[in-house]
């Protein structure tokens, strides 16, 4: 099915399923302990070994020698896999580096070989018995060192002579009668999903098995075919439950591979995960940032120029954080200028953590309207608000497919009580605590991604739908039957929804807030061909026919939707693809976040007290799980703005706090009550499900609201994140 045009009345528009706020259907499996993680598959294969990774304990140089004698002897071992007889390893389009090194080392804790025992404390042991010899050589792990010489690149690292400019923004914000010119800066940070890195492999004959931790199946066959240089038809990978991910998993990573490796080096089956100081210098993290923001206004606070630079680093081949998005759509201005920096660090890759781009460049650019608020006078909400644009500032041709952010603000600031805010700094108080309130916008783009779905109806009137889209916490398993469910005619508890198997149709897969929309739009697609055979079974006019109730019905005919496959299933397979309509209209989702904070007024020490939330992100499938992804988003944001930093060891060149004792993440105190609207929308332009993203969305401008809730509370403006009590304390209004 290709979506070219508006989509109008169609069969989701009853919301008789779709819409209503459902129990997560796989929340018992997972509660009781039998939904199946990867590393857990003890019934799938028998005999399995037990890998363990060992790392670079350098940054940058060569293995002169590897001695893995006294680990082969020890207790249990069955084999040792280094570089020297893993055979062939090509590198994949996904990965900057090699994810078994040998004899180059390009980061710490790259994979520098995997142990196989009989037990997991044999192999672990045994991996701490092989001997490394390196040649270190100089490396480069600042990235503020890089400031006057990384190069400008576009959003996928290539090259470019200049900054991306609309009119004249030197000269523009030169005239503008009020400025800010102002530097911001966010760390490294970790996803730190609950699930580690894991994989269990086995071989039959030539083909392999892979059991995983996975967000993208089909990428995960195809970058496995190209580093083992074998047919993608010959691997099978099963990711049908995933503990968290958040852009971590979008790609294999050395537990995948070197698990296939070791297996077919053991000879028998093994199952390899990764320790967490490996999750953290092995695998990839949100890379560090340093943004100049520039804005000029009118009096009138109408902006006239907006400029943001970038700079982030990376492994050479790698990409720079796209800091810079979301300031090329948010807001209108004349006169524009973006650019992004690319400095080559011999850190660990840098990639997509959730939200990428927007996630740190909103923690930067809605400080910097914060600022530009305060210098002009003006109410925060009220800027925003004079800015906003229904056309993309860049290409006045393309309008904005909805765009609601404007009552998102107004929406908010009314539920949140802003009208109640001091905007005069640290005049509020509560016992020690200065008390104070922030906000900030949100956005994140809609992307549209091909997905296809099996859907299959069963002899007794149940429905299953395959597709290889995952789970990764996110309510994949819920809203996809709720989409067969309404379709089809029948009740949720009659379909059964199977993901996470590359056996099934390619889906678009989880991750970019691309997942529900789509995969929901493919299973639609499969549907409309299930119900076109289905008519045609029992003799009715597809476009006439209506499912409910479990029955097929036309004018004063009705059928039950089971005698359609009395003679055997009845299956329909299909996908979702795009025209383009995106060349005409910028399908984007809005919000606006609020924070109350405190801050005491003798320690510095910083605790939100209230957050809410507004949304505007096309139709809510489910509002229950679309509202625990949205708190869970604007948990992550807490963390990161009050904690969350991968401290870089500037002289060896890894992340020193890679566990989750020292790289800390809210916890439940730290989290206070948490409100969400979701605002009526449904987006004709962005498919069948006239629906959107909305999980990245909520930590868009959470940071940015969180700090400028601090400011507003105590007067001390922090640039630099984490807003941590030592940036404070000796700044904090004198006591009386």
């Amino acid at each position: 099915m290709k979506f070219e045009k508006p989509e109008g009345a169609n069969p989701i528009d009853r919301m008789a399923v779709v819409g209503k706020p459902l129990s997560r259907i796989d929340g018992p499996l997972k509660t009781t302990g039998f939904a199946p993680y990867a590393y857990e598959r003890h019934d799938v294969v028998p005999n399995q070994a037990y890998g363990y990774l060992v790392g670079s304990a350098i940054a940058k140089g060569r293995i002169r020698r590897i001695d893995t004698a006294e680990a082969r002897r020890a207790p249990g071992v069955v084999a040792v896999v280094t570089s020297e007889n893993a055979g062939t390893l090509a590198l994949s389009q996904s990965n900057v580096a090699k994810l078994l090194a040998g004899p180059e080392i390009q980061h710490y804790d790259q994979a520098v070989a995997v142990v196989v025992a009989e037990t997991f404390e044999q192999a672990r042991h045994a991996a701490g018995l092989v001997r490394v010899d390196y040649a270190r050589d100089k490396g480069s792990f600042d990235l503020a060192a890089t400031r006057d010489s990384a190069p400008m690149t576009s959003s996928s690292g290539r090259p470019v002579p200049e900054p991306y400019v609309i009119g004249d923004f030197d000269g523009a914000f030169a005239k503008a009668p009020v400025t800010i010119d102002a530097t911001y800066s966010t760390p490294d940070q970790s996803h730190a999903m609950m699930e580690p890195h894991a994989s269990i492999a086995a071989w039959d004959g030539d083909r392999l098995t892979l059991w995983t931790s996975n967000q993208m199946i089909a990428w995960a066959v195809r970058d496995l075919a190209k580093t083992l240089g074998m047919p993608a038809e010959k691997i099978r990978v099963l990711s049908p439950y995933v503990g968290g991910g958040f852009g971590a998993k979008l790609w294999i990573r050395s537990d995948a591979v070197l698990a296939a490796v070791a297996a077919r080096v053991a000879g028998r089956p093994v199952k390899l995960a990764l320790a967490r100081p490996q999750v953290m210098n092995n695998t990839v993290h949100r890379p560090a940032t340093i943004q100049r923001i520039r804005l000029g206004a009118e009096r009138d606070g109408r902006l006239t120029a907006i400029g943001h630079e970038s700079l982030s680093g990376n492994l050479p081949g790698g990409r720079p954080e796209g800091a810079t998005a979301q300031t090329r759509l948010l807001y209108a201005a004349a006169n524009r200028m973006t650019a992004l920096r690319l400095a080559a660090l011999d850190l660990p890759e840098g990639n997509s953590m959730r939200a990428p781009g927007e996630a740190p460049g909103m923690m930067a650019l809605e400080i910097a309207m914060d600022e530009l608020a305060e210098k002009l006078g003006l109410d925060p909400v009220a800027l925003r608000v004079l800015n906003d644009t229904q056309i993309d500032p860049e290409k006045p041709e393309r309008r904005f497919s909805e765009r609601q952010l404007v009552k998102c603000l107004e929406e908010g600031a009314a539920t949140f009580g802003w009208s109640r805010r001091n905007p005069r700094p640290g005049q509020v108080r509560d016992g020690a605590w200065l008390v104070g309130m922030g906000m900030a916008a949100a956005f994140r783009n809609s992307p549209t991604m091909k997905s296809g779905a099996r859907v299959r109806l069963e002899t007794g009137g149940a429905v299953t739908v395959e597709t290889d889209m995952t789970d990764i916490g996110t309510g994949s398993y819920t809203i996809i039957a709720q989409t067969a469910a309404e379709m089809m005619g029948v009740p949720v508890d009659k379909v059964t929804v199977r993901l996470g198997d590359s056996a099934f149709p390619v889906s678009a897969g989880s991750g970019g807030q691309f997942g529900a929309m789509n995969s929901t739009a493919g299973v639609y697609a499969a549907c409309v061909k299930l119900r076109e055979a289905v008519s045609a079974k029992l003799g009715f006019n597809a476009g006439d026919a209506e499912f409910s109730g479990g029955r097929v019905k036309s004018g004063n005919r009705a059928v039950r939707l089971a005698d359609a496959a009395k003679d055997g299933p009845l299956s329909a397979e299909d996908f979702i693809e795009y025209g383009d309509l995106t060349k005409t209209y910028q399908l984007s989702t809005f919000g606006a976040h609020f924070v109350e904070a405190a801050v005491h007024a003798h320690t510095g020490e910083i605790r939100v007290r209230r957050m809410l939330a507004v949304c505007a992100a096309g139709r809510i499938l489910n509002p229950k799980s679309a509202r625990s992804q949205v708190i869970g988003a604007m948990t992550m944001g807490v963390g990161a703005a009050l904690m969350e930093e991968m401290a870089v060891d500037k002289r060896f060149g890894f992340f020193v706090n890679h566990d989750l004792a020292g790289y800390e993440v809210p916890v439940h105190a730290d989290i206070p009550h948490q409100e969400v609207i979701f605002l009526d929308e449904a987006d004709e332009y962005s498919s069948p499900m006239k629906a959107k993203g909305v999980g990245e969305l909520g930590i868009c401008g959470v940071g940015a609201a969180v700090a400028n809730a601090v400011y507003n509370a105590c007067g001390v403006r922090v640039r630099d994140y984490p807003v941590t009590l030592d940036k404070l304390i000796d700044r904090l209004p004198a006591l009386a």
